[in-house]
């Protein structure tokens, strides 16, 4: 089982290493904030604990503070 991820200039297939893969857990293993990244699962806006499930389409976007 497979997603694809897009992230900046990345885009490509990975594979799903457990069951209950979390966009937190993608997060975590990316070495990201969740509170700087807005997360979106084809198409759609979508919450940290939301599971990636087989030949999903994840879109994570940096938020740019300023000041």
């Amino acid at each position: 089982m497979a997603f694809t991820l897009i992230y900046k200039n990345l885009n490509e297939k990975r594979e799903i290493p457990n069951e209950n893969y979390t966009i937190k857990d993608l997060l975590d293993d990316m070495e990201l904030s969740p509170q700087t990244i807005v997360s979106k699962q084809n198409g759609e806006l979508v919450i940290e604990d939301t599971v990636i499930e087989n030949d999903d389409e994840i879109q994570l976007v940096q938020i740019i503070y300023g000041g």
